[in-house]
């Protein structure tokens, strides 16, 4: 296979997003509205991994979605009836707030079928991606970062032209619930990795740094997941792919700055609204105070 051209190679222009998952852990508020679309306060967490993408400069966005998802598309779309009612109220600024939500980038939306997992969600997009590297944002793991999560690795895999993969310690107690890397510290937060295992059991993680919903990916992971048999799960796992990928061209891991939420889990997804609430000044005061009323109030 020919290699991604060099100007290709200096620039990730664009990412994956897989979001076909059923949303399981969010029943019964996940069987008519999409995980994705469920709101940190007022915006759909996907629309918070779009614009961590748009702020890294990326320009294409593949959303890898499923059958009862449409409500993604329609979200980036103009809603021409919605903004003229509001313009026709005089609520202009809601209006233009809304059109740049459709203006944000250029989205691309892929069916993945059936749900054979995350490789084949990112094997999904193949023909959209090309012969080039590209992005992958998970749509569970929010992470709020002065440099933007996707761009702090696009920076890696611009500067060392090898994979790149986002890693966070976690407490040994919980490696068992991550996938997991271990390798040699390279410096400046960079981890040439050694070997990467998804979901250890208790007790035989090779090491405390969890792969986090980040990649920076060569075009050579798709004949990988392509040729790859089924992992755990019975599923196409990117975490094989990878381990495939270390063998092969080498596989480096970057512990992130920023913090992460993992909007997946229900307590998850309350800390980052919680968060959230918290930076903006129409909120913050008003939440601070009910939560110093409930902090006297609750029993030990």
């Amino acid at each position: 296979m020919s290699s991604p051209d060099t100007k290709a190679a200096k620039l990730i222009r664009k990412c994956v997003i897989p979001a076909a998952g059923l949303g399981t852990r969010f029943l019964p508020a996940t069987k008519a509205v999409p995980k994705e679309m469920l709101p940190i306060v007022d915006t759909p967490t996907l629309q918070y991994i779009v614009e961590e993408a748009v702020a890294a400069g990326i320009e294409d966005v593949v959303v890898i979605n499923g059958r009862g998802k449409s409500s993604i598309e329609d979200h980036f779309d103009i809603g021409f009836e919605l903004e003229t009612t509001m313009r026709a109220r005089g609520k202009t600024a809601e209006a233009d707030k809304l059109r740049a939500i459709a203006n944000l980038v250029r989205i691309v939306s892929i069916r993945q079928k059936e749900p054979l997992g995350l490789g084949h969600a990112v094997l999904c997009a193949k023909s959209v991606i090309g012969n080039e590297p590209f992005g992958v944002l998970l749509g569970d793991d929010m992470i709020d970062a002065e440099e933007p999560g996707i761009g702090q690795l696009a920076r890696v895999y611009q500067q060392h032209q090898k994979a790149v993969i986002a890693l966070m310690e976690v407490p040994d107690s919980e490696t068992h619930m991550y996938g997991i890397a271990a390798g040699k510290d390279l410096g400046n937060g960079v981890i040439q990795i050694d070997h990467v295992v998804e979901k250890p059991k208790k007790g035989t993680a090779p090491s405390n740094l969890a792969v986090i919903g980040r990649y920076v990916l060569p075009p050579s992971i798709f004949p990988i997941l392509e040729n790859q048999t089924t992992g755990v799960g019975g599923e196409i796992q990117l975490t094989d792919g990878l381990a495939t990928l270390q063998k092969t061209e080498g596989l480096l891991g970057y512990k992130f700055q920023g913090q992460r939420y993992d909007a997946g889990d229900k307590v998850g997804y309350l800390k980052a609204n919680i968060a959230y609430a918290l930076k903006r000044p129409d909120l913050r005061g008003g939440l601070l105070e009910y939560m110093r009323e409930v902090v006297k109030t609750e029993k030990p």
